[in-house]
């Protein structure tokens, strides 16, 4: 299948920065984009309003022999987070160290290390640095009610004074080092990430009601080719409830006439999945793995810290449906191979920007390539199946333009269940 019209809906993941942010971050990208595959793409301003938390706009792209239009919507969560990150320092972290705790309590930092040692290591990143900063604190504070005692102040206001330096010294460093160390942002995604699976967030219920009641109405009058669900980082798992709900609503969401697909990139579903209250979660899971009008495409790299690698998101959460699975199909992505030979060094040593390159231009050409599945005109179905055609569609002369079209209409197109490597 030729795609011409294409409906991609981006699920963020725990960001506050939202949509002017992104959507510079977009438009830059795909002129990077357009530099390397020599693909002409026009992008339109977005679309939105205050009372639709939904921002839309247009990408037109032309190739050597085919042209896409692509909607692209921009589900918001900002207004959402915000508040979240504006809690008193004291608050964010008594009730971040207190989840941890909780977690090393039911085994599931355990679970973590198991699916993926750098995951477990990441999550428990802000904890390490916040006890590297305390102890800092604490020996500034030590000093100075030593200091104290020699001025001759009584043992009881010396011990009070220092506490109180210890917590305005610990609060000041956390602040001050924030850019740099992004601990109490992470702290705040942990503690939104289990309030979220312990259904204590009505906010972002009612929010993925309205996204799940949105997507059943455009597929219902879609006249694109194929609409793609592309849920980055924590909007993976976002993405998962979104399409589940949607499929509440309409069992026969798929087989309306578009396609409809769900990528996820850099997932971490197990922080919601391992957890004991996760459940319906789980359930939810288990249907994608067997439903028939929805194809799964999951996206992990080895480099990337913020997702699980190697993982397959339904066997990994002990879930056996035997024979009839069908979703996820995995798709490794090795970013040594996407990012130009002078730039990985640099490139390496930053794990949010590793994280982001999933929904970043390409600076090689590669079967994975997230903006010619945003504009280019093989579908998601046949890129996950066939990425060496896809490839050669996006950058090979016309005779291998023409073999590798010729390829994917010879080969019947099923998304393979996954291995765990492919």
């Amino acid at each position: 299948m030729r795609v011409e019209r294409r409906h991609i809906i981006y699920v963020q993941g725990y960001d506050p920065r939202g949509l002017a942010q992104y959507y510079r971050m977009f438009r830059t990208e795909l002129r990077k984009f357009t530099a390397l595959s020599g693909v002409k793409s026009n992008v339109g301003r977005p679309v939105s309003d205050a009372a639709n938390p939904i921002a839309t706009w247009t990408i037109d792209s032309q190739g050597p022999d085919w042209q896409t239009r692509t909607r692209y919507d921009f589900l918001r969560w900002e207004d959402l987070i915000k508040p979240d990150l504006e809690w008193p320092i004291w608050r964010t972290v008594i009730h971040a160290v207190a989840i941890y705790c909780q977690l090393i309590a039911a085994g599931t930092i355990t679970k973590f290390r198991k699916a993926h040692w750098r995951f477990a290591s990441f999550i428990s990143y802000p904890q390490f640095m916040l006890v590297v900063e305390a102890l800092a604190c604490l020996l500034i504070t030590l000093l100075f009610e030593q200091a104290l005692r020699l001025a001759g102040l009584p043992m009881l206001i010396s011990v009070i004074a220092a506490a109180a330096c210890f917590v305005a010294l610990l609060g000041s460093l956390l602040k001050l080092l924030e850019s740099r160390t992004y601990v109490l942002y992470l702290m705040a995604d942990t503690i939104f990430t289990w309030q979220f699976a312990h259904r204590r967030r009505p906010d972002w219920d009612q929010r993925i009601a309205q996204f799940a009641q949105r997507l059943v109405t455009t597929v219902r009058g879609s006249d694109a080719d194929e609409i793609v669900i592309v849920g980055h980082s924590s909007g993976s798992f976002l993405g998962v409830e979104i399409l589940s709900q949607a499929l509440a609503i309409d069992p026969d969401l798929g087989r309306h006439g578009p396609r409809v697909m769900l990528l996820t990139l850099g997932g971490n579903l197990p922080i919601i999945g391992f957890l004991p209250v996760s459940h319906r979660f789980r359930e939810d899971l288990k249907r994608l793995a067997v439903e028939p009008s929805i194809d799964w495409v999951d996206c992990q790299s080895r480099k990337d810290v913020m997702n699980f690698y190697p993982f397959d998101h339904v066997t990994g959460h002990g879930i056996d449906v035997g024979a009839a699975k069908r979703n996820p199909k995995i798709m490794t992505v090795r970013f040594r191979d996407i990012i130009a030979p002078e730039n990985y060094t640099a490139f390496r040593r930053h794990f949010f920007r590793i994280h982001f390159q999933f929904v970043m231009a390409n600076e090689r050409p590669n079967a994975y390539d997230f903006f010619m599945t945003v504009c280019g005109p093989v579908s998601l179905r046949d890129r996950a199946d066939h990425p060496a055609a896809a490839l050669a569609i996006a950058t090979g002369d016309g005779a291998a333009r023409s073999e590798a079209w010729r390829q994917l209409q010879a080969s019947p197109t099923d998304i393979a269940p996954a291995d765990g490597a492919n």
